[in-house]
């Protein structure tokens, strides 16, 4: 049975101020849980159902009823089992490589998303500004499926680490060159904008290589892309 500190503190991990007061968060469902526990992160706590079978984690499993973990769960219909991990240390930015940039990306499902991208295309570095949406929002692990895990993300005021940037600074913008038509390098920055506004105007003073990805269709009435799916067609363009 749940008590109720463990009540008070899972639930007060669902709001980002309380997580970085603590320095945990929460993930949930069998698939994400155990990716998780097989990475280097340090779990603080496990709650599951006498349904969770796996073997390898019963030992570190407090069992509580189906009512209990819907009463805990952000989700509708949750799935079997429901942790507590250590935020890890904060990473060192990487200077070298490809690093993704974000600036304000809001949706938590667009973020965890881009976090997955990461992962299958080997980047191993995010950069977010500090108002994009916290990668340890429940619906944002929810998002990324085990892939945080394998990613060095920071937030930090893209001012200021851009300026110091040496390499060149890609930007995802309407009026940029056409990137099927452009050379990539294997060192850059790609910048990607917030879902409604694209790359603010002050981020957009930074950038030296304006780039975009052309529509193709005969009628043309969509007006953008959503920040994920262009994510994912620039990077793989950059891995080409």
């Amino acid at each position: 049975m749940l008590s109720k500190n463990q009540v008070k503190l899972i639930n007060s991990l669902k709001k980002k101020k309380f997580r970085w007061q603590t320095e945990l968060f929460i993930a949930e469902g069998v698939k994400v849980v155990e990716e998780l526990l097989n990475s280097d992160l340090i779990l603080h706590s496990m709650y599951g159902t006498d349904t969770y079978s796996n073997r390898f984690y019963l030992e570190d499993l407090q069992i509580i009823t189906e009512k209990e973990l819907k009463s805990i769960s952000e989700f509708t219909n949750p799935n079997q089992v429901f942790a507590i991990f250590e935020i890890p240390a904060k990473s060192e930015i990487v200077t070298a490589g490809i690093t993704l940039v974000l600036d304000e990306i809001n949706d938590p499902g667009n973020l965890g998303t881009i976090i997955r991208l990461c992962d299958w295309f080997g980047v191993d570095q995010l950069v977010c500004s500090l108002n994009t949406v916290d990668c340890y929002n429940p619906k944002v692990v929810q998002a990324s499926m085990g892939s945080l895990s394998r990613i060095s993300i920071v937030s930090t005021d893209l001012m200021q680490f851009l300026k110091t940037e040496k390499r060149p600074i890609y930007g995802a913008l309407l009026d940029g060159e056409n990137v099927y038509q452009t050379t990539l390098p294997e060192n850059a920055i790609l910048v990607m904008g917030n879902e409604a506004n694209g790359i603010s105007n002050e981020i957009q003073k930074l950038i030296t290589k304006p780039i975009t990805i052309p529509p193709f269709g005969k009628v043309q009435k969509t007006e953008s892309l959503n920040v994920a799916t262009a994510t994912a067609i620039l990077l793989s363009e950059f891995r080409r």
